[in-house]
């Protein structure tokens, strides 16, 4: 459980992000969004910041201090907030690479040096990326996508190494297509059923938060449906 914890998650306005949102307000934890989008219901949020540019370190910055002065600190950070886009690499520009590494990597990378001094300052605390399956193997199309998710793997093994003995875990899920409402209407004539729910990726996102996962930094775990 998550009773009492401070949890900031990124791009928690999104599909996935409100049932991650969702599913940590259930276990207890004070949660606060920090998005780009603006959306008028904000779920089971207790502090929202939408509009934030989280390419923008010092406006991530700004956002992380305020909320920890209303939550009381922080205690994890789950970054969700990302993008996609499908586009062979013959069909394609350098404008794809460059707005996949902005939104996927440069993102994450704000929002964990941004909040470092604050997991710092309790002794503990965890980091949770969303990375891709396809980091791991990219096919046709995903070629500037799986990329800058690589990154995000790399980035969670070093800072993980990095904070291993300051009692500060970073890891990363990685899921291969989730079963969105954005998703079904890109790829609908495929079998839905053999995606991975939302609710699956929130689950591990709230043990990786817990205190069950003291043991566990670095890893990558994959969520792959049956795909």
């Amino acid at each position: 459980m998550l009773a009492n914890k401070s949890v900031i998650v990124t791009g928690g306005l999104g599909a996935l992000g409100r049932v991650v949102v969702s599913e940590l307000a259930a276990q207890g934890a004070r949660v606060a969004v920090l998005d780009c989008s603006a959306r008028p219901d904000a779920g089971r949020a207790e502090v929202v910041y939408d509009g934030v540019d989280l390419c923008n370190a010092s406006a991530t910055a700004k956002a992380m201090e305020s909320i920890a002065a209303q939550l009381g600190g922080i205690y994890g950070l789950v970054n969700v907030a990302g993008g996609f886009r499908y586009e062979p690499i013959s069909e394609g520009t350098l404008d794809t690479w460059d707005l996949m590494y902005e939104t996927n990597l440069r993102s994450c990378a704000a929002a964990c040096l941004s909040v470092l001094p604050y997991l710092r300052s309790n002794g503990s605390g965890r980091i949770v990326n969303i990375g891709a399956a396809s980091a791991q193997r990219a096919t046709c199309g995903l070629g500037a996508y799986a990329a800058s998710k690589a990154g995000v793997a790399r980035l969670t093994e070093s800072l993980s190494d990095e904070l291993k003995d300051q009692s500060i875990t970073v890891n990363a899920v990685l899921p291969s297509v989730i079963d969105t409402p954005a998703n079904r209407l890109q790829m609908s004539g495929a079998d839905f059923t053999r995606w991975v729910s939302p609710t699956s990726v929130a689950h591990l996102v709230a043990f990786l938060l817990s205190d069950q996962s003291i043991d566990i930094t670095g890893a990558l775990v994959p969520i792959v449906g049956r795909m």
